[in-house]
């Protein structure tokens, strides 16, 4: 079995993007696959973000081939690179992580383990990810929206841009995210 590192990089590879390497080395020396995925919601814990990212992709490519069997390399390309990228920018910037631990006089809060750095100015994750990956790779435009809109009218930038504009694969890569942070990766999930 392989490990969670060991998966994203197989499938990010499997796309043949140039600047593909450099992206993994990056994601590596910065912590995407020892980052929570939350302050305390899903994924409050070291590493989750590599398994919850794993999560959205596999989640996403059942959702793309059961609702176009006929799906392109090219189409199944977008949809890993975005699942899996989507939220590259939990990691942090400049170095420094998104999330650091959450220390209260008693020790770690176990209600909240996380919190934001405050050493980062605060900028949406979302962007931050799509900064982020285009140093690294190119997205298409359609790539670029489905990652910045991932969380839907979730999020500040969606409730103001996405009505009325989603696309097929922001769509996809927003109901594989709920998906796997509501249902797969909660105590009660399943169906």
């Amino acid at each position: 079995m392989k490990s969670p590192k060991e998966e994203i990089e197989m499938l990010l590879e499997s796309t043949n993007r140039i600047g593909i390497t450099e992206l993994l080395g990056y994601m590596d020396e910065y912590g995407f696959y020892t980052a929570p995925a939350s302050t305390k919601y899903h994924g409050a814990e070291d590493g989750a973000l590599a398994v919850h990212s794993l999560n959205v992709c596999y989640t996403a490519l059942e959702i793309a081939k059961t609702l176009n069997p006929e799906i392109t390399e090219e189409q199944k390309n977008s949809i890993i690179i975005c699942a899996l990228l989507h939220d590259l920018g939990k990691m942090g910037q400049f170095g420094q992580p998104l999330y650091v631990e959450n220390i209260l006089k008693k020790g770690r809060s176990e209600a909240q383990p996380f919190k934001i750095n405050p050493d980062l100015l605060t900028l949406d994750h979302e962007i931050v990810s799509v900064i982020e990956i285009q140093k690294y790779i190119d997205l298409t435009p359609d790539e670029q929206f489905a990652i910045a809109m991932h969380n839907g009218l979730y999020s500040d930038i969606g409730r103001y841009s996405l009505k009325g504009n989603e696309t097929p694969l922001q769509m996809i890569i927003h109901f594989a995210d709920m998906w796997a942070s509501r249902v797969l990766e909660t105590d009660g999930g399943g169906c």
